[in-house]
């Protein structure tokens, strides 16, 4: 039996060297490109646990992407549990959910567009339609923000807080579509 097995051990360690080949290129791959985001230890952060998944950096771009839209979902469901008083605040809440949907309908079509990226006559079309869709999500996160600027200290520092991080994850993402334009 063990004369049966021997075969077994030279192909265990060579999947094993690949399997930790991809894992060391997939963390550089995301180490590299975050390195230059505007907020390069989320991107890691938020990128590194997910990044095995990316091998190429479209892949990572998509995967931002995905992290982003993630990220507004949580924040739209905290922003929908919140509880505020007074017409202004309530407004202000109000508001923001609905952009934060609205964010969620542009990175769902940044993803879309990204999934369908094709280098040749169409290539910075939609390379313009992914970059548009994520700096509009962008914009809505900020508007978001603003809304809150005559409404009470905790309330919105609670919300500054949560949709800031948004916003960075969102705008790291922006910084990965942008790395497409320059790679091969």
């Amino acid at each position: 039996m063990a004369k049966g097995l021997h075969f077994l051990l030279p192909l265990f360690v060579f999947t094993l060297l690949l399997s930790e080949t991809h894992a060391a290129y997939t963390h550089d791959l995301v180490r590299s490109s975050c390195v230059h985001a505007s907020y390069p230890n989320i991107c890691l952060r938020t990128l590194s646990t997910y990044g095995s998944s990316a091998s190429t950096p479209r892949d990572l771009a998509q995967l931002a992407v995905r992290v982003s839209l993630a990220k507004v979902r949580r924040g739209s469901v905290f922003l929908s549990q919140l509880t505020v008083r007074g017409r202004r605040a309530r407004r202000a809440l109000s508001d923001c959910v609905e952009q934060m949907g609205d964010a969620m309908d542009e990175l769902s079509s940044t993803l879309s567009d990204l999934q369908h990226l094709r280098r040749g006559g169409d290539f910075r079309w939609q390379m313009s339609n992914a970059e548009t869709w994520v700096s509009a999500a962008l914009t809505n996160e900020d508007t978001c923000l603003d809304g809150f600027q005559e409404v009470g200290v905790n309330v919105r520092a609670d919300v500054r807080r949560r949709i800031t991080n948004v916003a960075r994850v969102t705008s790291n993402a922006l910084y990965l579509i942008n790395l497409l334009d320059e790679s091969p």
